[in-house]
């Protein structure tokens, strides 16, 4: 297996973006990717498109072949579409890293991309539910944020967290959202505004789940040995892993633990041979508060119970020991299922080359995270700055 690393990124603002289309967001940012990497679109020898629902939402499947058209790509490569419910991003950029890794291609171009906001929010909720297991809690109208409430619920009871500690990571990725000019909501709010805002699920609100949203994102992959030619700053992929978890809360050992995210992450730290201690920015899936918290502990950031008191005490801010989410994070940049992964990998590439708007301080070494519907798939994927 050879290296691999990124020169090029290149993403929309997430959002409602009016007038773009599903297609027409894709191209834009993969246009900024081959312009941000220097490379001539006919070197790309295979497009993976991460995406959940478009045939829900849009009516439209089959969108790999339509946008390497539409790209102007050559007519000989592969160009497929991957779902993985909130993880098509990160299985998209999964599959571009081991066409290259194993020697099969030299240059491969992974976009993920979502519209969502042209529909209703019954429509939407139609089309996530695809992810939940309709043979089972599906039939009993479990929604996600019945699940993650329920998750809530249980790590309260276990380990003394509090709807303040729900409330403080909410705040946090508000405030981080701000400085990011690709971020939904570019306000600050206030802790009373949080606490006070509709219930959704006991005990979460409407400021602990994040929005849908239109966005799409796009990275160009190469063998490490020849990226400097393209780019002066590559970022090298050091370490990748997917796995499986359970795929109703009633299997689920505990819900306290995700343990399709300890898996993966376990893998992905193997293959890096690095410890969770070693990362300096993190960008994981808080698709809601509760989500965060937990993602922290099961990824090893923080030790079981102990991860909504981390954010209590500021060690989850920009300036702070394990800064998470400096984007934003899905509560406030904005959650395009299928293209929060790749866009995660956007926002740690900016921080691993120093331009970021929220740069961490010597920033060397990037953790993404992405959690598919119950816990059903997880992707962790680990990054260095190139020395």
């Amino acid at each position: 297996m050879r290296g691999v690393s990124i020169i090029g990124i290149g993403t929309t603002p997430f959002g409602v973006l009016e007038g773009l289309g599903l297609k027409a967001m894709a191209i834009q940012a993969a246009n900024q990717a081959l312009a941000d990497a220097g490379l001539d679109r006919k070197e790309i020898e295979a497009l993976y498109v991460g995406n959940f629902i478009s045939g829900v939402l849009t009516g439209q499947e089959t969108i790999a072949p339509q946008i390497g058209d539409l790209l102007g790509l050559r007519k000989d490569i592969p160009c497929t579409k991957v779902e993985g419910a909130c993880c098509s991003g990160g299985i998209a950029l999964r599959h571009a890293y081991s066409l290259i890794a194993s020697d099969q291609a030299q240059f491969v171009l992974a976009i993920g991309v979502e519209k969502m906001t042209h529909a209703s929010t019954e429509k939407n909720t139609e089309g996530l539910a695809t992810a939940m297991d309709h043979d089972s809690e599906g039939r009993t109208g479990l929604t996600f944020p019945g699940f993650f409430a329920l998750v809530a619920k249980r790590h309260m009871h276990e380990f003394g967290t509090t709807a303040e500690h729900l409330a403080l990571v909410s705040l946090k990725n508000h405030d981080n959202s701000v400085n990011n000019p690709r971020a939904r909501f570019r306000n600050k709010v206030a802790i009373e505004k949080i606490r006070e805002s509709k219930l959704v699920a006991d005990p979460l609100r409407i400021y602990d789940c994040c929005p849908i949203s239109d966005g799409a994102a796009a990275v160009v992959l190469c063998s490490t040995e020849i990226a400097r030619r393209f780019n002066p700053n590559p970022v090298e992929i050091i370490g990748t892993a997917q796995s499986t978890g359970y795929t109703t809360l009633y299997d689920t050992p505990n819900p306290v633990t995700l343990d399709a995210t300890v898996i993966a992450g376990k893998k992905a730290f193997a293959m890096a041979g690095i410890v969770p201690a070693d990362v300096d920015v993190v960008e994981l899936h808080d698709c809601f508060t509760i989500a965060e918290i937990v993602d922290s502990e099961d990824l090893g950031f923080f030790p079981k119970g102990r991860g909504g008191f981390a954010v209590a005490e500021g060690l989850t801010r920009v300036d702070g020991k394990v800064p998470i989410n400096p984007s934003g994070g899905l509560i406030s940049k904005g959650h395009p299922v299928g293209a929060t992964g790749i866009g995660q990998v956007y926002e740690v590439v900016r921080q691993l080359r120093g331009n970021h708007e929220n740069q961490v301080k010597d920033a060397e070494i990037a953790l993404t995270h992405n959690l598919g519907a119950t816990g059903q798939v997880v992707t962790v994927n680990i990054f260095r700055r190139a020395s």
